[in-house]
Parts: C-alpha cells; sequence; structure tokens
C-alpha cells in the first residue's frame, strides 16, 4: 500500500497548486456541493493510479481540487462501501491520500435511516459518536507509525469544536438538526425490524453503511472530523414501511440545499 499511495501521491500533486486544507466525503444524493466549488482541476477515480472505482449508481466518481469559502479542498464525489467488495484498506485509501497532500480536516456526508423517532424524513443529524458494527477494521494489519498509532484514541472521533459551529450555523438559518450516535453495518440490506430493535437498545440513534472506516482512518493520522446525516427513512419497527433507492435519493436531494449551504458556511467561516 506504501508503495502504491506514493504513486497516487506523484500523479495527483502535479495538478496540486497548494496543499488541500479540507477533505470532503460526498455520498448519496449529496453530490452537488461540488458544483460551489471553484474547480482548479478534476480526476476520474478511474484515471488516478491505484485509486478504487465506484460502482454505485449515485456516486459520480470523481475527485476535485479546488476553492471552497476561500478555503483549498480535496472533494470525493462519490465514496466507496465494503458491500461493493472493496477491503476496509480500499476504501480508506483517499483518506490516506488526503493525508499525505496535506488535508488536516475531513468532512463526510451521508445518508442514514433513523432509530431516534424524534427525526423525521429530510432532518440534519451531525454525528456525535459511532458504533461500529461492520465485519473489518481498516487498522487491521500492520501499523505504519509514520500515519499514527497502533492503539489511536477514539474518545472524540468528531470535533466537538466543529459540531458546535455547525449547530450555531443550522440556528441562524433555521435548520432543524440534531446531534446523534451513527451505527455502521455491512450492508446492503436494509435493517429487519428486529435489527432495527437491537440497534436502538444498544444506544444508536440513525444506521447507515458508510463513514466509519474513514473516521476511523482520519483520526489514526490525526485528522479532526465532522459527519453530517440526512435522514432519508425511520426505522420504526411498529410501523416499518418498505423504502426504495430513489425515495431515498429523492429525500436526499431534496435536503441538500440546506447541506450545502451549511457545508459552504462552516467551511468559509471555521478557522482550520
Amino acid at each position: 500500500m506504501l508503495q502504491h499511495l506514493s504513486e497516487t501521491y506523484e500523479y495527483i500533486s502535479k495538478y496540486i497548486t497548494e496543499p488541500p486544507q479540507i477533505g470532503i466525503i460526498l455520498g448519496t444524493g449529496l453530490g452537488r456541493l461540488a458544483e460551489e466549488i471553484e474547480t482548479e482541476h478534476f480526476f476520474s477515480y478511474s484515471d488516478i493510479p491505484h485509486f478504487p472505482v465506484s460502482t454505485v449508481e449515485t456516486h459520480s466518481g470523481q475527485l476535485i481540487y479546488g476553492t471552497l469559502g476561500g478555503k483549498r479542498v480535496l472533494a470525493m464525489q462519490g465514496r466507496f462501501h465494503h458491500y461493493e467488495g472493496y477491503t476496509m484498506q480500499q476504501i480508506t485509501y483517499p483518506v490516506r491520500l488526503m493525508h499525505r497532500l496535506g488535508v488536516k480536516t475531513l468532512y463526510i456526508s451521508n445518508v442514514a435511516g433513523a432509530m431516534n423517532l424524534s427525526y423525521k424524513k429530510g432532518d440534519l443529524v451531525l454525528i456525535d459518536d459511532h458504533i461500529n458494527l461492520q465485519t473489518a477494521n481498516p487498522l487491521t494489519g500492520p501499523n505504519w507509525n509514520d500515519f499514527g498509532p497502533r492503539f489511536p484514541d477514539m474518545s472524540e472521533p468528531y470535533n466537538q469544536e466543529m459540531i458546535h459551529t455547525a449547530r450555531q450555523i443550522a440556528k441562524e438559518e433555521g435548520y432543524r438538526i440534531h446531534k446523534g450516535v451513527y451505527v455502521a453495518v455491512p450492508g446492503p440490506n436494509l435493517e429487519t425490524r428486529a435489527e432495527y430493535r437491537f440497534l436502538r437498545t444498544i444506544g444508536a440513534d440513525l444506521v447507515g453503511m458508510s463513514t466509519v472506516p474513514e473516521v476511523i482512518v482520519a483520526r489514526h493520522q490525526g485528522m479532526k472530523v465532522l459527519a453530517t446525516s440526512i435522514i432519508t427513512d425511520i426505522g420504526d419497527p411498529d410501523n416499518l414501511e418498505p423504502i426504495s433507492v430513489p425515495e431515498i435519493i429523492q429525500i436526499a436531494g431534496e435536503a441538500e440545499p440546506k447541506l450545502t449551504r451549511l457545508v459552504y458556511r462552516i467551511v468559509s467561516e471555521h478557522d482550520f
């Protein structure tokens, strides 16, 4: 991996005029934030040496370098998942690359289902903590001390100062926003009634199939992390209704302008 990372870095760095300050991972239905970036260069995943290629239809699959809110950013328009057949090391490879290029802060977005019944479809949730129920860990195997320690601390996986800033901005904008615990599951199927009950019992407010591997690797490297979910379905085991991918995309699309505005203000106003 170290050799591959060096080769990817050499390819990307030829187009990077200034080190990016912020890395951004945009998930399902949330790719339009890329339109706010003053793009200096973009790369198709398939053109980047050793870079995974997204197989999810709603993920564009390109890496964008440019400026957002006066800050240099490197944004992934589409991410990777364990259920696609990728290893955890492949899923988190872009986060390793971001760190190598100089990124110190990582912003992640996703869509999620809610077990907390105070949440509504289209609501934004700031992830305050997580529970990892995925079947593998990206730090399994040899530890590279240049990246981080063998046993990284996870007492604050999501930066509390940035969460506070995001909540203040949401209040000013008049957005309904929550703070909650995200549980990561393998997927790709959605949950059964019994599974929703179990996940709520162990302390989770919302559930998804991504984000946690990237957060683990980011924190391993000492990066600050902020993550936001859009609630696209409600996991009420007593009133569970089928949900389709088109409906998830529609709800995410309707909430996207709020999230785009929130992220733009966080990037432009927060001192990174």
